[in-house]
């Protein structure tokens, strides 16, 4: 019996220990690793950088990402995920963007101000940013073009606790993304 007991317990250390935490996002991380989607089957790690830009250089103006149409933030009103109408122009812009650049990817971040839970602001968040991919797919971009990641209230732009703040906090954040050549 204490064999049996001992066995499970250093199972459960090693899955555990294995886990590890998640890296703590913020600064200037270039050397990130992300998951860029290929098909529904399968996915190849490849070290990507945000709008093309590493280590402090200017956006190529000839990659995807120097093509891109430049207004690249979403904003929400408050406790909503639906678009807002003065936004459909900017997402029908990236649409068809995307629809005519197949090789484009574009990783959707929801963000939402500090007020509710933190579990409740990671799923608004997350139904904010599909929001957008749902409005990019309408347009004919592919689905594996697109991911999305919820932030929830972590990652405010503004700080203060106003109205102000907190309109400029509920946002998607279009971030093109483009792999780096080793």
């Amino acid at each position: 019996m204490k064999k049996i007991s001992f066995v499970a317990v250093l199972v459960t250390s090693t899955l555990i220990s294995a886990c590890g935490s998640l890296p703590q996002r913020g600064g200037d991380d270039a050397s990130a690793q992300d998951v860029i989607p290929l098909s529904n089957d399968s996915a190849v790690v490849r070290p990507v950088t945000i709008d093309g830009v590493q280590d402090f250089e200017n956006i190529d103006p000839n990659s995807i990402a120097g093509k891109a149409p430049a207004d690249r933030v979403i904003y929400f009103d408050y406790d909503q995920a639906e678009l807002r109408a003065e936004f459909l122009d900017i997402v029908a812009q990236h649409g068809r963007f995307l629809a005519q650049n197949p090789a484009g990817r574009v990783r959707l971040e929801g963000h939402t101000d500090e007020r509710g839970t933190r579990e409740y602001n990671i799923a608004l968040g997350e139904a904010r940013a599909k929001t957008i991919a749902r409005m990019l797919q309408l347009q004919g971009v592919n689905a594996v073009q697109t991911r999305t990641v919820s932030y929830g209230e972590e990652l405010p732009v503004d700080d203060a606790h106003n109205n102000d703040a907190w309109a400029k906090n509920r946002r998607v954040n279009i971030i093109y993304e483009t792999a780096v050549q080793n």
